[in-house]
């Protein structure tokens, strides 16, 4: 979605759960308006109501969707049984088979990728491309361009997104902790901005002062966190900000507090504060 909307929408890493909520982008040109709808992935057997509330974010995409795009590549697996798959093959809408990362493979084993999956889904297009490097995203724009319905815009011509600036940056925080944390630490966080202020410094240049909360599970979580001496916090503060002023394109200070949180991934209040209700 970030290649095709241009801007920075998702959170990316190698970990699963990166993306948590339903974030939509928006393309704009003069004769058409098309609305992108980044979803998480559906989670088999949820443990908690916040994988719940993320698996409501996937299937009402499915129930309002004109078009789907199916997003895999090279390696990726998926059983029989797996829900998405039964998702897919119920759908009534044009469905497009997107195989990324193609730059990493060669020309055979991608010919061979296509034709198994084309055994199991009917696909309306298969679509090989390459995010990073923009292949075939030119391609996939126009195809979707002609299979989309006509109809009324839905947002104005200026909208990139229906999510305000704070959630991006809540997201920018937690992609760095997903990066820069191991093991459970980053499953069990969440990041919460609480502060968000433009402001001049003495010079009387522009600055965004931030301050966001990060929450955890467990009090030895807080301290793997902080890290010895508030050295791992600190780390996360540098890597986070320098996203956050090219995403807002301007000088940002930014303060990060840690709080400890019981189950917060079943709790109603907190997951309604976080955005999954």
């Amino acid at each position: 979605m970030n290649a095709l909307v241009g801007e920075r929408m998702s959170i990316i890493t190698n970990k699963p759960q990166t993306t948590r909520h339903r974030i939509i982008g928006i393309v704009n040109e003069e004769d058409y308006q098309i609305i992108f709808s980044d979803t998480p992935g559906v989670i088999k057997d949820p443990a908690y109501k916040m994988h719940e509330a993320m698996n409501r974010f996937v299937h009402s995409s499915f129930e309002d969707a004109d078009l789907v795009l199916f997003v895999t590549e090279p390696g990726e697996t998926y059983a029989d049984d797996d829900p998405v798959l039964q998702q897919l093959t119920n759908l009534k809408v044009p469905l497009f088979l997107l195989i990324n990362k193609v730059d990493t493979v060669e020309e055979g084993s991608l010919l061979q990728l296509i034709q198994q999956w084309s055994e199991r889904i009917s696909f309306t297009e298969v679509v090989p491309l390459s995010a990073l490097h923009g292949t075939n995203v030119d391609t996939l724009l126009r195809l979707i361009v002609e299979q989309l319905p006509e109809g009324p815009a839905y947002y104005p011509k200026d909208q990139l997104t229906d999510k305000p600036e704070r959630f991006f940056v809540s997201e920018i925080i937690r992609e760095k902790i997903l990066l820069l944390y191991q093991q459970e630490v980053p499953y069990f966080t969440e990041v919460a901005i609480q502060s968000f202020k433009e402001d001049v410094t003495s010079k009387g240049e522009p600055i965004i002062r931030i301050g966001a909360e990060i929450y955890v599970g467990r009090k030895t979580q807080k301290a793997i966190l902080i890290g010895k001496g508030g050295r791992a916090i600190k780390q996360l503060g540098i890597e986070a900000r320098k996203d956050i002023e090219a995403w807002l394109n301007s000088k940002v200070f930014m303060e990060l507090h840690v709080k400890v949180k019981d189950n917060w991934r079943d709790d109603d209040f907190h997951l309604k504060q976080f955005g999954y209700r």
